[in-house]
């Protein structure tokens, strides 16, 4: 069969990729005209014609993987991308295989019950109550609940349309009140402040969290802040705190954060897409202490627990509050019938929802937690390592001393739009890949350990290299 002939191709297509990057014979990214790469992938001409099978599929997959990025090699120390596990991989495969759209139990009951499996066991990890099986007695004291979702930014839509719910649980049928106000750091994720234009409260209902020059939040202050805001007639419908910020991967004081946020019953949300792995850690789990007091977390397995993107958990400690954030009627959907199993599709704003909780449990399955742990473990600990040699480098400035596997950097004596124009040239030439953001008011260029094969020697190849380009 020709199903089999490609499958065979887009195997050893896939395995000589693997091979190059690990051992470092292509560039790890490259970055040519759109024009032209499609031209050489031939892509209108397939679109008019077919035939992408056989002969035709390899010339088109070496195209194709020859100018994706290696994301396994071991100088891709660039984006928050994952390096998936392997057995993660094989998950994707199999779940857009089977293609079952598992929002609705009967559509997907493998799939469902993975994913119900997997968010009672994050629950468990961030210390909340996890939820009953269907058809089991809840134990007494209530439950926590939540949802992969296709990725972090719809995780925080979808904990904040909750916060909504709770602060204002009118606004479905009769639009947001005007007085509602979220409070978070300047350096907040985007998808904060998209989420509430999304929501229609608008950019004006985003105010700025009191943080030291870090852009951690002052507590004391933010105490303060809340009081003010009460006082001047606006309703805060949540504070966000980040564990860690995405410039630099600080983690906020969540425990005394949460601890005022309870006594001024304010909703806590906490963003942890990226550092929330910390709590697989017994060495770092230090870093999310307090996450328990928080009303949401968002928990990206495509960031560092080694899952293939996008798969990200929203998650409560009280059900009813991720219960309530939608309403909707859809009677070929939500109707009364004899259930087995559980529809997520009350949870979340998508219908048509994948089985990504299989690549995030497969991968999980093949590690085991202590596995992961120590992948965890192994990032962080070169993002210190990275950062000592930095900061010991004659020509090299640290931002700050990472507390994860995020390490900001620059040159000294050159000015941020040099840094923008040294990382140009570092990309062009392919052999290492680091991204660049804004930390303390300064362009940093920034390392982001990802990838378990990327060592000390890497580092210091791309310092050395940075050095010859400046």
């Amino acid at each position: 069969m020709a199903y089999h002939d490609d499958l065979a191709r887009v195997q050893q297509a896939l395995d000589g990729h693997l091979r190059e990057g690990l051992e470092r014979r292509a560039p790890v990214v490259r970055q040519p005209p759109m024009a032209r790469l499609a031209r050489e992938l031939g892509i209108d001409g397939l679109i008019r014609e077919g035939g992408l099978t056989g002969q035709r599929l390899t010339e088109f997959l070496d195209v194709y993987l020859a100018n994706a990025v290696h994301i396994q090699h071991p100088a891709n120390m660039g984006h928050q991308v994952a390096c998936p596990h392997p057995s993660g991989v094989l998950g994707g495969l199999i779940d857009a295989f089977t293609n079952n759209p598992m929002a609705i139990y009967e559509m997907g009951p493998s799939a469902a019950t993975v994913e119900y499996a997997l968010i009672n066991w994050m629950l468990e990890k961030a210390g909340w109550r996890p939820a009953p099986w269907p058809g089991e007695e809840a134990t007494a004291g209530g439950f926590g609940a939540g949802v992969l979702t296709h990725g972090g930014s719809l995780a925080q839509l979808t904990a904040l349309a909750a916060a909504r719910a709770h602060a204002d649980p009118g606004a479905w049928e009769r639009g947001v009140d005007p007085h509602l106000v979220v409070i978070a750091p300047d350096d907040a994720h985007y998808s904060v402040s998209r989420a509430l234009g999304v929501l229609g409260m608008g950019q004006k209902a985003l105010l700025p969290a009191p943080c030291a020059d870090d852009g951690r939040i002052v507590p004391d202050k933010l105490d303060a802040l809340i009081r003010q805001t009460r006082a001047s007639g606006k309703k805060i419908m949540a504070v966000v705190a980040n564990a860690g910020c995405t410039a630099a991967g600080l983690y906020d004081d969540l425990e005394t954060i949460g601890d005022l946020c309870a006594a001024q019953d304010v909703w806590l949300h906490v963003d942890g897409a990226h550092g929330a792995s910390a709590l697989l850690s017994k060495r770092h789990g230090h870093l999310m202490k307090g996450v328990w007091k928080a009303s949401s977390l968002i928990w990206d397995a495509h960031k560092m627990m080694r899952t293939p993107g996008l798969c990200a958990a929203v998650l409560f400690p009280d059900h009813r509050h991720i219960d309530h954030a939608f309403s909707q009627q859809a009677s070929y959907l939500f109707h009364d019938k004899e259930q087995t199993g559980f529809d997520a599709i009350t949870r979340t704003i998508e219908c048509t929802k994948a089985g990504i909780g299989l690549k995030f449990f497969m991968g999980l399955a093949a590690q085991g937690e202590a596995g992961l742990a120590q992948y965890v473990d192994d990032c962080f600990a070169l993002g210190r390592r990275a950062a000592e040699l930095i900061a010991s480098h004659p020509d090299f400035e640290l931002a700050i001393a990472p507390q994860a596997n995020i390490v900001c950097f620059r040159l000294k004596g050159l000015s941020d739009d040099a840094q923008l124009q040294l990382r140009k040239k570092l990309l062009a030439g392919g052999q290492s890949y680091v991204t660049t953001t804004m930390f303390a008011a300064r362009r940093w260029l920034r390392f982001t350990f990802m990838n378990p094969a990327t060592t000390l020697e890497d580092v210091k190849d791309t310092l050395n290299r940075l050095q010859e380009l400046a």
